[in-house]
């Protein structure tokens, strides 16, 4: 991974920021510098000239004039999630959310405000308090920034949509240093970009969501097959998932079996296929729902059970600790026949690291009966979104090697594909955006060039203004 040396900001232009800013300035060297550059990918390695940790608003104005008045660039980190590092960036300037915390939520309303610095885990914890939830990300540490911006999957969305579809409104601060709510009155236009267009067109300092009732405890638990098992489960799913009842959430996780209470001792290392179920409605009912799926097969374990919905969000953190190594590629699939379902089942025979895994989401219901044109999110047909990803240690050698297996991977399923969830992309440049956005890409360029037509936010799955390439200078080297 290269790295770029920080260059020094002037100590006069900065101590003129430091009488405006609430926050906390960091640079290169000073105490909290080298924690607040780190990102979740820990082969992301780039170290900001300056780190801009913003108290409110106020400061996040604040640091983008400093930085566009001296041609830096800039990044914007909330949660730090994005697999390309997209957080933070080489001698230019991070504008950091992660302190903005604040959640409001209105029980009667049905709503919550939450800033942009917020994680997952912490909106969840809020809204559950009063027996409400949005749809959200299922890794607890994950910002709400950057996975509201890209459209949002999560366990409830086949009940009640993406994230994007519950969201109503953004406090944003635009290239020119301008703070604007969106909404669907004052800027429908925009509102639209925001819903799924990443974070091409400003800085998200708040978020404004739809809620609905669910938990405070709700079915749902892990599934787990083995090899000679795979085949049968990814049959029945392909069948079972396009009608499955609204209210069950799938995601799919292929990997080889860590040490785990659960699972017999015997099996460690060795793949399985994994169903997580989440069931957003009367249990009774639910046990019912999902009845078909235990019977698959002989299950090496089998933990549906009624669970505290925030425990059943963060589930999965601890496949997805902070500093591991990881690279990833994604397709969006009509559905899993044999060749697909052949695959990944090879992709899982052939995993590389104990940390890598492939893993999916059983797309349709409310997702699915959206009206597409609403939001610029891509495809939204009934099918599934597969993800290779890899994991690996910090000082594995392996890495080249790691990466090769999720490239041949996605390679053998691209003549399947019908586009990509624009959250997953990593490496793709513009072929991926094009792959994200089909022809909503213009409309969403439009955008662009009207909000930032100087490119300043261009550390994301970029959106080029015209007349530059789509892509250009955005994307992070593959993580090695």
């Amino acid at each position: 991974m290269t790295t770029t040396t920080a260059a020094p900001v002037d100590a006069t232009a900065l101590s003129g920021l430091r009488a405006r800013f609430r926050g906390a300035l960091l640079r290169p060297e000073e105490e909290g510098y080298e924690e607040a550059r780190r990102v979740w990918n820990g082969a992301i390695d780039r170290h900001p000239a300056l780190i801009a940790r913003c108290a409110g608003a106020d400061d996040v104005v604040e640091a983008v004039r400093f930085a566009r008045d001296r041609d830096l660039a800039v990044s914007v980190r909330g949660g730090g999630h994005s697999v390309a590092g997209h957080g933070v960036v080489d001698g230019g300037l991070m504008i950091d959310l992660s302190l903005m915390k604040a959640v409001r939520v209105d029980p009667e309303g049905r709503t919550a405000r939450a800033a942009g610095g917020v994680l997952w885990r912490e909106l969840d914890g809020a809204t559950q308090q009063v027996g409400l939830a949005t749809t959200g990300g299922i890794i607890g540490h994950t910002g709400i920034g950057g996975l509201t911006l890209g459209g949002g999957l999560g366990h409830l969305m086949r009940r009640h949509g993406l994230t994007v579809d519950n969201l109503l409104a953004v406090d944003l601060v635009t290239a020119d240093d301008e703070r604007l709510r969106v909404d669907a009155e004052t800027e429908p236009e925009l509102l639209w970009g925001l819903r799924g267009g990443g974070g091409n067109f400003g800085i998200a300092t708040a978020f404004e969501y739809r809620l609905h009732p669910v938990g405070p405890m709700v079915l749902g638990g892990p599934v787990v097959w083995g090899l000679d098992d795979a085949p049968q489960v990814l049959a029945f799913l392909d069948d079972f998932a396009p009608t499955a009842p609204d209210e069950l959430g799938i995601t799919i996780a292929m990997m080889l079996v860590p040490p785990a209470p659960f699972l017999p001792p015997e099996h460690r290392g060795r793949p399985v296929v994994t169903l997580v179920l989440a069931w957003a409605g009367d249990p009774a009912a639910g046990q019912r729902a999902v009845a078909p799926l235990l019977g698959i097969g002989r299950p090496l374990a089998e933990l549906v059970r009624p669970v505290p919905y925030v425990a059943l969000q963060s589930m999965l953190d601890g496949g997805a600790p902070h500093g591991r190594h990881y690279y990833w590629r994604s397709h969006r699939i009509h559905g899993l026949p044999g060749q697909v379902a052949g695959v990944l089942l090879d992709r899982l025979a052939s995993i590389t690291s104990p940390f890598s895994q492939i893993g999916g989401w059983a797309m349709g219901g409310a997702v699915s009966r959206a009206d597409p044109g609403a939001t610029a999110v891509g495809e939204r047909e009934v099918g599934f979104d597969v993800s290779f990803a890899a994991g690996w240690a910090p000082g594995d050698p392996d890495g080249e090697r790691h990466t090769a297996w999720v490239r041949a991977g996605w390679e053998a399923l691209r003549p399947h594909s019908a586009g990509v969830y624009v959250n997953f992309l990593s490496d793709e440049g513009a072929a991926g955006l094009r792959a994200a956005y089909g022809d909503r890409l213009q409309r969403l360029t439009a955008l662009k060039d009207r909000w930032d037509p100087a490119n300043v936010f261009r550390m994301n799955a970029n959106i080029a203004p015209s007349g530059r390439a789509a892509g250009s200078g955005t994307e992070a080297e593959p993580a090695r």
